[in-house]
Formats: C-alpha cells, structure tokens, sequence
C-alpha cells in the first residue's frame, strides 16, 4: 500500500484533485438526465380514440341539432373506467340517446363499442410530443414503454459487464472518453429514430456506456485521493447525480418535445469528450498494471499541478520501485474474475452485488414513475432532487461518525421501512405517500453514496473495476425487474409497495457481514485484503487481554 505514500509526496488533496472532481461531476449530471428522461419523454398524456364525430369537421358539421363539444364526445365515446372519456374505446356509431334528458351512463353497451381504429388524439398541455404519443404506445400497446426503459437498463447491465474489465485492462481514462463519445453519439442518433424499434437500438447502444461513465468516474475520484479525502470525494460525486435530477427537471420544463429533449441532454457529451483527454489517468493503475513511466509521468503532473513541483522532480523510477516494490511483486500473480469468487473475496462480493441489486431494484422500481407520485412530475423531480442531495451531505457525517457498515446497513433498512409504511397508508392520502416515496428515496441515496465507497474500499486494485462492474450490474439487474413489480398490482395494489420495502431491508441485514473499511487505506493486491483482515484479527484478540492488563 505504498502508493498512498508516494500520493501525499504529490498532493493526495490538491488542485489536481479539486479540477478533477469538478471535470467528472459535470459528466454525472448529465449522464443523470438519460437515466430519468423517459419519465418526461414517455409521459403517457391524456388521450382518447379519433373519431369523425369530433375530429372531423365535415362530419362535425352533419350532426343534428348542432350539438356542443361536451355532447359530441359523449355520443361518440363511452366513459372512461376512471374520470373522462374511455382512453381505448370508441361507439360505432354516435349514440345520440345518451343526449336525452333522461339518459343514464347503462343507455349503451359494450358491443355498440370498438377499439380505436383510427388512432388517438393526445393532451399536448403539458407535452408537445412524447414518445407514446408519437408511436401510440397506449392501449393494446402500453407494456412497449416500460419494455423501452427495460432495453435502455439492459444496456446498462452489458456496459457494466464488458466496462469493468476492459477498465482494468485498459486504462480508466481511455475507457471513460470512449463512453463519453459513445452517449453523445448514439443519444443524438435516438432523438432522430423514425421508428420506435430504431429508438430502442439506439438508447441501447447509449446505455452501454452509461456503466462506463458512473464507474470509471467513481475510480478515478477514489484512486486519485487519500484515505481521508475519500469520502468528501465520493460524496461530491454523488451530489452529481442529485443535481442531475433538478437538471433533468430545468431542461424538460422548458424543452416540451421529446425529440429536441433527448438532443439537448445528449450533445453536452461531445464537449465532455473533447475535455477528458486532459484528466489524469489513476497513476495508481498504471503503477499496478507495471506501467512505470506512465504512471510517474502522472505522479510528476499531479505534483506540479498541485503546487509541489519540487517533490514531483524528487520523484525517480528508482523511488518508485523502492516504494512499490511489494505491490509490484504481488500484482503478478494472476488476479481474474475468478478470484472474486475464492474464499477471500467471495463474502464480499455477494454482499456488496446484493446491496447494489437491493439500490437498483427499489430506486428505479420508485423512480421510473413519477406519474404513479403525482400529476406535477416536474416539481416531483426537483422535490426527488432536493430530497436526495440533503441526503447526500448527511452521508459525509454518517460515513466519518459511524462507518461504512453501519451506515450502509441502516440506509437500506430504512429505505424499505418507508416504503412498508407507504403500504399502510390510504390511497387518497396522496401528500403523505409522497412524502414516504421521497424519504425512501433519500435514504436510498444515501444507501448509493456509502455502496460506492465501500465496494471500492472492499476490493483490491488489479479488481477494483471487475468488481464495481459486478455490482453495477446487480443494481442494473435490479433495475429492469424493479418496474416489472409493478405488474403485481393486479393482485393487490400493495402488493409492489411490500416487496419493493422487502428487499432493502433483508439486504441491509445481510451488509452486516462485510468487513469495516474506515480509515483504512485502498488495498493494492489481493494480499493487501488478507493482511488487512489478519491485522484486524489480531487487534480484537489482542483486544480483550489489553483490557485485563491495564485494569490489574
């Protein structure tokens, strides 16, 4: 763990560091957007069947007696299961004894109805075009928008599988500047898509980076900053994502069609990759991956940068490998996907994949429908914003005062206890349910920010990436089952609430089981995690005999 050593030489929590944690955040906001956008651009407005009747005007103009708008649309569609007009049904001929005086709501049946043959005319008050609007995924075709969020999420889960390795093969930077161009590119490409199958591919081939970004980001931060800077680092990053989400309600407010919305939080991504040339690859990698003369190049930027070019001239090959001579002896042995599953890893790893399938599963199953909250979804996403950065600075304190395993036990926990308690509480008592919705959705945050220390905490340099990638992928996992949940409520409208509170809160139970990881430094090698784990032994058996000698 030498390297930590040769990082204060340079400035562990310089102006290197600082630039850098602002050039990452500004990626994650925006990155932030695509995850959230389809509760805007798939809005399902309100809608209901074409009809000659009322959208045509030459038919308009043959209706007798020259009835009003209110009486045209109740003799040419029947009521709607829930207030207004029936959204997928329309009469096959106008009923115009439903205009009598004496007429009730039973003067027609359901065999003088038919589906919407002609189409559907949409509320366009709060949304010009939407993506259900624009390719008529209601009715008969309704499952076809939570199928578009599952294909963007699967592409999720793929980036972090392929992202996580091909990061610690090839460099954090490389693979972060690629993921950049990758989302500019296919997410400008989605906002052109003539058809919704085109739509798909294409937010597809965005989310495969999108894993990219998130974790090379979180690495870079961690790899770049000392043990006591860590967490202020990673909670900065974290608050990207809470700025995100007022982001995505600013930019949506104002841009109302769906294709111009999904251009306008897809094109900032080519200046990000213009810029990421100019971060600084974790010269930590690059010491492990036995890049020498890269990685003191790095060091030797990192201490000019930082005001301490004296202590980067100082810095020679030789001080290099006197300091990393133990890291550099271990690194050779063979460190692959295999190794996360041996006994030393292996407890680690299933946790902290739990934890984060527990994260995804419950924020997106929540998240993803904003309109189920409430009818204002803009102010919800600021309010889920809001909500989530004051979580975020909480989690600065609860990481230094109580530790890693704590804080991301009790987090989930009460992530699911208020989801479980939104089970109890009446349906007509929106605010109160909302309000439960967006604590356990701060809480969650918080459960986010501690699980993405701790799994870089947890796990050594040379898998580092493999294993960060391993639980994006469970949080992805997570991810696209969490809105399927939502199905149960044919059963019992409560039904999604307890299992989406369920999860959570087994999860938190089972990150007892990790190791605490505070103020400990990042281990290099697969050694460092057993030395770590030996030292600790040996302190809590040393632990009760200290005790009994210092009070005889």
């Amino acid at each position: 763990m030498a390297f930590a050593e040769l990082l204060e030489r340079v400035g562990s929590l310089g102006r290197l560091q600082l630039l850098q944690a602002v050039a990452l955040a500004v990626p994650i906001m925006w990155l932030t957007t695509q995850n959230v956008l389809e509760n805007f651009s798939a809005a399902v407005p309100a809608h209901r069947c074409w009809v000659p009747l009322l959208d045509n005007s030459t038919a308009r103009a043959g209706a007798p007696g020259a009835p009003g708008p209110d009486a045209l649309l109740a003799a040419a569609i029947p009521p709607g299961p829930g207030p207004g007009p029936h959204p997928c049904r329309r009469f096959r001929s106008p009923q115009w004894q439903l205009l009598a005086p004496n007429a009730t709501a039973a003067n027609w049946s359901e065999a003088a109805t038919e589906p919407c043959a002609d189409g559907w005319v949409y509320d366009r008050s709060t949304f010009s075009s939407t993506i259900v609007a624009e390719w008529d995924l209601v009715c008969d075709s309704q499952a076809l928008k939570p199928m578009a969020q599952a294909i963007f999420l699967a592409g999720v889960l793929v980036g972090a599988a392929v992202a996580g390795q091909a990061s610690d093969r090839f460099g954090r930077r490389l693979v972060l500047s690629w993921s950049y161009l990758q989302m500019a590119v296919w997410g400008s490409a989605a906002a052109f898509a003539p058809s919704f199958p085109l739509y798909c591919l294409f937010r597809f081939l965005g989310a495969l980076a999108v894993a990219g970004v998130m974790m090379n980001t979180a690495t870079l931060l961690m790899e770049w900053t000392s043990t006591r800077a860590r967490v202020l680092a990673m909670t900065f990053n974290s608050l990207g994502y809470s700025f995100g989400m007022v982001l995505m309600a600013a930019v949506a407010y104002g841009v109302r069609d769906w294709a111009r919305l999904q251009l306008a939080v897809s094109l900032p991504f080519f200046l990000c990759f213009v810029y990421s040339w100019w971060l600084a690859e974790s010269a930590r990698w690059l010491l492990i991956a036995g890049r020498l003369e890269q990685g003191l190049r790095e060091l030797q930027r990192a201490a000019a940068i930082n005001g301490r070019r004296a202590a980067g001239d100082a810095l020679t090959m030789e001080v290099v490998l006197s300091a990393m001579q133990e890291e550099l002896r271990a690194s050779r042995a063979p460190a692959g996907l295999g190794s996360l599953c041996t006994a030393r890893l292996g407890l680690r790893t299933a946790v902290s994949m739990l934890c984060w399938f527990a994260f995804g599963f419950t924020f997106f199953g929540l998240a993803l429908d904003l309109q189920a909250l409430g009818s204002d979804v803009f102010l919800l996403q600021v309010l889920m914003g809001a909500v989530d950065t004051a979580a975020k600075l909480g989690t600065l304190l609860l990481l230094g005062r109580l530790g890693r395993r704590p804080t991301q036990a009790a987090s989930l926990a009460l992530a699911g206890l208020c989801i479980l308690a939104n089970a109890l509480v009446p349906r007509d008592m929106r605010p109160l349910r909302s309000a439960l919705a967006l604590l356990g959705l701060g809480w969650l945050g918080v459960a986010f920010t501690c699980v993405s220390v701790y799994t870089g905490e947890l796990f050594p340099t040379v898998l580092r990436m493999t294993a960060v990638g391993l639980g994006q992928m469970s949080a992805r996992g997570g991810a696209i089952l969490g809105p399927l949940v939502r199905l149960l409520g044919v059963y019992h409208p409560s039904l999604p609430l307890l299992v989406y509170g369920a999860v959570p809160v087994l999860s938190g139970l089972a990150a007892l089981l990790l190791p605490e990881t505070q103020n400990l430094p990042l281990p290099d090698t697969i050694q460092d995690v057993q030395n770590q784990s030996v030292k600790k032994a040996t302190q809590g058996a040393r632990g009760p005999s200290v005790l009994k000698s210092t009070q005889l």
